[in-house]
């Protein structure tokens, strides 16, 4: 079975996830088929692409596939991790890329959702950021990706008690574009995508990629660098690491004693 769903109309790709016994998890061979998806759209002069669950999902996507995840003594959210990579296919597509989002964003899947051009969410969707409930430390550029969109302090609120932000505290926080009424939702996102369809390809393709640039314009020394990738490998050698796992597998509260 498919673990995506793929249409090609008036130029407006989308890719519906199809993986609702697993919450569209984005496992390695999710994120794969959506790959591969994209480079088909782009081959096909599609100039839009929506992103989006089922109708009426209950949830948008459940973020990393914890099961993939390394053991203790490997960097879970390393350069080619399947997370890290369809984020980075979503950034530097030419097309403007929208999140049409029902249900809940959880984990890794909120850094999917930021990573698109623009957000619309029903009454019912809702971002929560989970690494803390299993002991996992985010890396740079998604920390990074989070306070530029929201700012520190609604960052921190979201990575340090891991609580859900509703659809309407996303919007006020900058999050969503748009907040419509659940039942607006398609027709909503179709209108706003044909908009874009009618404007110069090329322009936008080159002013997101000048926006992507600019927003990823913070020099940081070797020195700071280094100081936080051994800040993380602190997290991911530790006792939490191994038991937030565990306890996943398990569906059990994790028992984390900060070693």
């Amino acid at each position: 079975m498919s673990l995506i769903l793929t249409q090609l109309q008036d130029q407006i790709g989308t890719i519906t996830f199809n993986y609702s016994q697993r919450r569209n998890i984005l496992s390695k061979a999710m994120v794969d088929e959506i790959i591969q998806a994209v480079e088909a759209l782009q081959k096909s002069k599609a100039r839009v692409l929506i992103l989006r669950a089922e109708k009426g999902s209950k949830v948008w996507s459940a973020g990393h596939d914890v099961r993939e995840l390394p053991l203790p003594g490997r960097d879970p959210l390393a350069y080619h991790d399947p997370l890290l990579t369809i984020l980075r296919t979503v950034q530097s597509l030419t097309m403007p890329v929208i999140a049409m989002i029902e249900g809940g964003v959880w984990g890794g899947a909120c850094d999917l959702a930021l990573s698109c051009d623009i957000l619309i969410g029903a009454r019912n969707c809702s971002f929560c950021m989970t690494p803390a409930k299993i002991g996992v430390p985010y890396n740079v550029t998604g920390i990074l990706h989070f306070m530029n969109i929201m700012g520190v302090n609604v960052a921190k609120e979201m990575f340090f008690t891991a609580q859900p932000l509703s659809s309407e505290q996303a919007r006020k926080a900058g999050i969503l574009n748009h907040l419509v009424e659940d039942g607006e939702l398609e027709e909503f996102t179709h209108d706003l995508a044909m908009k874009i369809t009618q404007n110069s390809p090329l322009t936008i393709a080159v002013i997101k990629e000048q926006m992507r640039l600019l927003a990823s314009a913070y020099p940081m020394s070797p020195h700071t660098f280094e100081r936080v990738q051994g800040l993380r490998r602190m997290v991911y050698d530790s006792k939490d690491y191994a038991e937030g796992i565990k306890a996943f597998m398990e569906k059990r509260t994790p028992n984390f004693t900060g070693e």
